[in-house]
């Protein structure tokens, strides 16, 4: 990566939304160059085709938006309408510019959303659910704005599935989801260099019963 302030580690150090704030207002220019494009970021692309395989339609909520990557994916297979959300207003600009959502929305993962009950088709999320941004606990909440039947195709960081309490609160909500599963994933492709080059993940899919 070419920034020196702003890579993978200091992302995975982030412990509070604050954190996330101040820590990507300043990462929003240069993201996609510096890390997607230089770790070879595979985690977007994955979900939109995750979804479209699942039979996912709009209109779709992207959490965790940031810079639009997932959007751009999205767009690409013919879904829409997609609606952003993240918490850095500053990512957001950079994906409104992309002209691949119906609308960006600034908004904190921790807590109740503005967003209507049963408001969209389907979630999904690349990149959001790792160490230091957002646990498990927002599934609460986005199940709250997904139709019943809605999709949920999102990514979850392999080394935290299990110590962040993801893999419990899923078998927790049993009773309000249907099929899930979850695929093994490789975070980076081959150009991807660093310690965090082979990093792993799951790709986690279910439907709102």
């Amino acid at each position: 990566m070419t920034d020196d302030e702003h890579d993978l580690d200091g992302a995975y150090a982030l412990r509070t939304p604050a954190d996330s704030v101040r820590y990507y207002r300043d990462w929003a220019a240069s993201y996609d160059s510096d890390f997607a494009e230089a770790m070879s970021y595979q985690s977007p692309a994955v979900i939109a085709a995750a979804y479209v395989a699942l039979g996912g339609q709009g209109p779709v909520l992207d959490v965790g938006a940031g810079t639009g990557l997932v959007g751009e994916s999205l767009a690409e297979a013919g879904i829409g309408p997609v609606d952003g959300l993240d918490i850095s207003a500053e990512m957001l600009e950079t994906a409104a510019e992309k002209g691949v959502y119906r609308r960006t929305i600034v908004g904190d993962l921790t807590r109740e959303l503005a967003l209507g009950d049963a408001a969209y088709a389907g979630c999904v999320s690349a990149g959001t659910f790792t160490t230091g941004h957002v646990g498990p606990e927002a599934f609460d909440e986005l199940l709250r704005v997904t139709r019943p039947g809605g999709i949920f195709a999102v990514t979850v960081h392999g080394v935290f599935y299990e110590t962040a309490g993801f893999a419990a609160h899923f078998a927790g909500l049993a009773d309000r989801i249907a099929g899930f599963r979850t695929e093994p994933f490789r975070i980076y492709g081959p150009g991807a260099e660093g310690e965090h080059r082979d990093d792993s993940g799951w790709v986690v899919s279910f439907r709102k019963s």
